[in-house]
């Protein structure tokens, strides 16, 4: 059975033209808000073929078990030649997508990574420094969301958020993962290991590439509306969706939502 994504997010920032048609007494009143704390993304580009990439998972799994998975929210990028496409023989997690981020990104080994998408390319021994300083930071955009399947079929994601305390121009994105994906990996011994779980695996862009323009303006609210169709083979129960605003200063802000 194929299902529908519907989307809907309510960011802290554009006032959508709809908003005209709600009545003035429904209305989000505005209040200047707080900084509140910055989550951070990793974006771990690896492979199936990797030996090594198995240890920047166990990093992950470190880093997330310190801080939260709510505030370390990693995307795992299969690409690049030690990556696999899916075929008859063996189950693959390499995309058309994660070769797009692999040779943007200029990748030159894996395991390697993007922390907030701030200080270049990094290997693993540097994640948990990079994470920790921008843990330290503040940011005034706060994302909520939350999935759950309809008996329709569809998936309903909604969301809310404060206003921004500044204004804010950028892009924002929405990926799809998948946990807990049963396939082939080689492990830091050489050895093949057909029974190993791949987590927080990236599997497909809501709205292209490098997301949707966005510019948003202190004092107002977002309604956006989006949906997909995930393919025959993904596990509805292990789906999340993945949202985060970037500029060019790197990501403002991240929040993770499982399917339900």
């Amino acid at each position: 059975m194929r299902w529908s994504l519907l989307i809907y997010i309510f960011f802290a920032a554009l006032l959508l033209s709809a908003c005209s048609q709600i009545d003035v007494s429904d209305r989000f009143i505005y209040v200047e808000p707080s900084d509140v704390t910055r989550a951070v993304l990793i974006e771990d580009f690896t492979g199936q073929r990797c030996v090594n990439c198995p240890t920047a998972a166990s990093e992950i799994e470190r880093l997330q078990k310190e801080y939260g998975e709510e505030n370390v929210i990693a995307v795992g990028i299969h690409s690049g030649p030690l990556a696999v496409f899916s075929n008859a023989k063996a189950k693959g997690l390499r995309t058309e997508l994660g070769d797009i981020y692999y040779r943007h990104w200029n990748i030159e080994s894996e395991p390697s990574g993007l922390i907030n998408r701030k200080h270049g390319i990094a290997l693993v021994p540097q994640w948990a420094g990079q994470v920790y300083e921008d843990m330290q930071q503040q940011t005034s955009i706060e994302l909520t969301m939350a999935c759950r399947i309809m008996e329709s079929g569809d998936v309903e994601v909604k969301g809310n958020s404060v206003a921004l305390k500044n204004d804010f121009r950028g892009r924002l994105q929405l990926w799809v993962t998948e946990d807990s994906i049963v396939a082939p990996q080689m492990m830091p011994d050489g050895s093949m290991n057909n029974e190993y779980v791949h987590n927080h695996v990236l599997r497909a862009a809501i709205n292209g590439a490098w997301g949707d323009e966005v510019n948003w303006t202190v004092g107002s609210e977002i309604a956006v509306e989006y949906s997909f169709r995930p393919e025959k083979d993904w596990n509805m129960d292990n789906l999340s969706v993945v949202a985060f605003v970037y500029n060019d200063g790197g990501v403002q802000q991240v929040v993770k939502s499982r399917v339900r």
